[in-house]
């Protein structure tokens, strides 16, 4: 296992399998979503990353753009997140009478990065005809995203990108056969202050860190056939950074969070 020191902190999601996934989405500096979809129960799972202090919303589902009447969307309130459908733009949604989402976990990542992580789960058709209506056939999903500008959870005005923002089209991968790729790589533990692993099915040849504005931090050769790899980070001020993995075939990035 080849040991490696260098002064970044890696922040990941994990590969889950048996199911389809948009993987991770990065939708701002401190937003993230995944849709997982398991075709055995029937049950889609929404891992949603976001400011601790304010209110955030993702809409999902078949559309053009942002905020479109009818679709729908999810937001967090502070306490819940709550299922709710759009009214367009300008409008603040409306909450459906029932909230067809579970909550699986709510974790306040870190005082210091102010972020918090809800994973929840619904039912591909949940009976509520204001709910978007799963399909695990589907091979792509649209997504679009808004959070506050400022600290607060009263719904208003959030502002121009990059406080909203709309993806078409995202990818829905099968991931019932093993992902060799580099988007694969999994690190943890997460979150963490010092020491991790890059676990990897293939072979990671050069990691190169960049800050957020695209400086370039470093970059270390990895000459080790090791699908894990144990690293010690320390230094660099605390930010957001990302890095790029990469070996003969593939490159996939990721996000770096500096406490």
């Amino acid at each position: 296992m080849k040991k490696i020191t260098f002064y970044v902190f890696l922040l990941t999601g994990c590969l889950a399998f048996s199911q389809k996934s948009t993987g991770v989405v990065t939708l701002n500096d401190d937003m993230e979503a995944t849709l997982s979809l398991n075709q055995t129960n029937s049950l889609v799972t929404l891992t949603l990353v976001g400011p601790n202090d304010r209110w955030f919303a993702l809409q999902f589902g078949s559309f053009t753009g942002g905020m479109q009447p009818g679709t729908d969307v999810v937001y967090w309130n502070g306490s819940i997140l709550v299922d709710a459908k759009h009214n367009g733009i300008g409008v603040a949604p409306t909450t459906d009478p029932v909230n067809n989402w579970t909550q699986v976990s709510n974790t306040n990542n870190s005082p210091s990065a102010g972020l918090r992580t809800l994973v929840y789960t619904r039912p591909f058709n949940s009976g509520d005809t204001d709910d978007y209506l799963f399909n695990y056939s589907d091979v792509t999903i649209d997504l679009a995203y808004a959070v506050i500008e400022t600290a607060t959870f009263t719904l208003q005005y959030h502002g121009g990108p990059p406080n909203r923002g709309v993806y078409l089209n995202v990818p829905l991968t099968d991931l019932s056969v093993t992902d060799f790729s580099l988007n694969a790589t999994e690190v943890y533990p997460n979150p963490s202050n010092g020491n991790f692993s890059i676990k990897t099915k293939t072979n990671l040849d050069v990691i190169t860190i960049y800050s957020q504005t695209g400086a370039l931090i470093r970059t270390i050769s990895v000459n080790d056939p090791s699908e894990n790899i144990e690293v010690t980070v320390n230094g660099l001020q605390s930010g957001i950074y990302f890095i790029e993995l990469k070996n003969k075939t593939d490159k996939s990035w990721k996000k770096i969070i500096v406490n």
